[in-house]
Parts: C-alpha cells; structure tokens; sequence
C-alpha cells in the first residue's frame, strides 16, 4: 500500500470499484516507490474513449535533477475499453463521480484502485461521526468491565 485517499470513504458511498495502471515516467514510479503520494485531492476524468488521473501529486524524485516530472500532471489510466464506457455510462447519472480510493504496488506496477462514487449529505456525515463515537465508546466500555 503506497497511498489511501481518507477523504474517499467519508465524502462518498463507493459503489463499483475497479483497478487501473499507470502510465508513468520514470522518476514517478521510483517516487511512487519511496511512498511520495497524495491522492487527497484528486479525481477521474473520463473523456469517452480515455480515462485520466487529475491532481493527484507524485512529489518530484530528488535524484531526477532536471528529467523531473511535474508533480500534479494528468496521468493516463490504463483500463479495458469496456471498463473505460462502463465509467462514462456511470458518470452520466446525476451526482455520480469517480474517485481514487488507494494506489499500491502489485507485481512492481504501480496500480490505482479507483471507484464510482455518489457524494453524501451533510447529515449523512454527521451519522457516521456518530455511529463512529457511540462504537468507540462501546469499546470503552467493554475495556473498563474487562479491567
């Protein structure tokens, strides 16, 4: 596991999930490698026919000097093309959109494990900050009788 996008989970209902290479150059693999990644901010772009990774930040190499890449560029995900129109039909319904949940290593190859995704309310939120607190203090609970 090389980066998981936190956000992801709280912000959206995921709801298919599929795994996508990279094309890379070479400095961003070996950054990818040191675990320089951030997908905080990031998103899918789905043009029909490619689909893209935007914003997501790759820090420079440091031993790269000037065959550096920039940190944020769009990256070209590498799916089957029935993935690539299953995506387009997807984002097509109203509230939907694509989002990178984690990248990770597999085989060497740099992967992006990225999933359809309907934004939450606000008090959808509210409801898992809660159902989160009543299980941890659960858990507290269940400590104190234990001791």
């Amino acid at each position: 596991m090389v980066s998981t996008n936190q956000k992801a989970r709280y912000q959206y209902y995921l709801k298919e999930h599929f795994e996508a290479g990279l094309e890379l150059r070479g400095s961003e693999i070996k950054s990818i490698r040191a675990g320089q990644v951030s997908l905080k901010e990031s998103y899918v772009y789905v043009d029909g026919h490619q689909a893209w990774l935007v914003d997501a930040h790759i820090a420079p190499y440091v031993s790269a000097n000037r065959f550096n890449h920039d940190p944020k560029r769009r990256r070209r995900l590498l799916l089957h093309k029935r993935e690539i129109k299953k995506l387009w039909v997807a984002i097509r319904q109203k509230g939907m959109t694509i989002v990178p949940v984690r990248m990770y290593l597999k085989n060497s190859l740099a992967k992006v494990e990225i999933a359809v995704a309907k934004g939450k309310k606000l008090y959808d939120k509210r409801h898992e900050i809660a159902k989160r607190d009543m299980k941890r203090e659960v858990a507290r609970m269940r400590r104190r009788k234990d001791l």
